[in-house]
């Protein structure tokens, strides 16, 4: 299934892309695609509905993220054997975990607004994984078991802040806008396998990133496994998992306004974004 949440930001509404690529609403079966929904079993009783009996959308909609607002959403670091090559960093030897404020979510084709005075943001496209049960110390073996589903992530990243000065990466990954996800979250079911999956990303027409899943140092199996030794993961968390190479920091090439990304991950859709000053 390809569930989504459409609507103005802050009213959105539970929708499902049926087979025919029209978006179903799904308000009459559960009110939101959201942490509190999932954890209740929201997504075994949308699979139980023929998407043709639900009413339409019409028209052209806005997309929102495709979780509302969440409890944890935590990055994973240089988790691409090529990413790391292009930083000049040597590949982690465990994953490199960090938070992003969850009030960062946005629908997947949001402007991304740069605060004034910031210089280096960047974009990374990212396989995102949403939490689906309550996970604690899980084993690798199974960790997929723990999944709602899968997402795509813009990790926009102000380099600056998360580098420079003190170095805290949360700093450069929680600006309002950078963090564009969906536009589905697509159930475990849809994906034979996560880690075979290509990842794109094309600025102002001109391809950026051109990557795959199996570059992935930690795949996501083992990611779910390693965060729960430390957190309880609960359901609608999001961990987003890392980027191929390809970024602007590798090549000193930051976004500005005026700029427009397209995003896609095989299987998951795409992002399109354009960058605009924050007011």
């Amino acid at each position: 299934m390809r569930l989504l949440r459409y609507g103005q930001r802050g009213t959105e509404r539970p929708g499902i892309l049926d087979a025919a690529g029209v978006i179903r609403d799904l308000s009459s079966t559960v009110p939101d695609i959201s942490p509190e929904s999932i954890a209740g079993g929201a997504i075994e009783r949308i699979r139980r509905i023929d998407p043709a009996t639900l009413p339409a959308v019409p028209g052209d909609v806005r997309i929102g993220a495709a979780i509302s607002r969440v409890g944890h959403f935590i990055g994973v670091g240089l988790n691409y054997f090529d990413h790391a090559a292009e930083l000049n960093s040597a590949p982690p030897v465990e994953p490199i975990l960090f938070a992003k404020a969850p009030g960062s979510l946005s629908g997947p084709n949001d402007d991304i607004p740069i605060p004034n005075g910031w210089a280096k943001t960047d974009w990374e496209c990212e396989l995102a994984l949403v939490i689906g049960r309550r996970a604690y110390q899980v084993p690798e073996a199974g960790a997929l078991d723990y999944l709602a589903g899968y997402s795509i992530c813009n990790d926009v990243s102000e380099r600056a802040m998360q580098l420079e000065g003190t170095g805290q990466w949360m700093k450069g990954k929680s600006a309002p806008g950078f963090g564009p996800l969906g536009p589905f979250l697509v159930t475990t079911d849809e994906i034979a396998n996560v880690q075979d999956l290509a990842v794109t990303l094309d600025l102002n027409g001109t391809r950026m990133q051109n990557g795959t899943t199996r570059e992935m140092i930690f795949g996501a199996a083992f990611i779910i496994s390693y965060a729960s030794r430390f957190m309880t993961l609960e359901p609608g968390d999001v961990i987003t998992t890392g980027t191929p190479a390809g970024v602007g920091h590798g090549r000193k090439t930051y976004l500005k306004p005026g700029d427009r990304l397209h995003l896609s991950i095989a299987g998951l859709g795409e992002q399109r974004q354009n960058v605009v000053a924050a007011r």
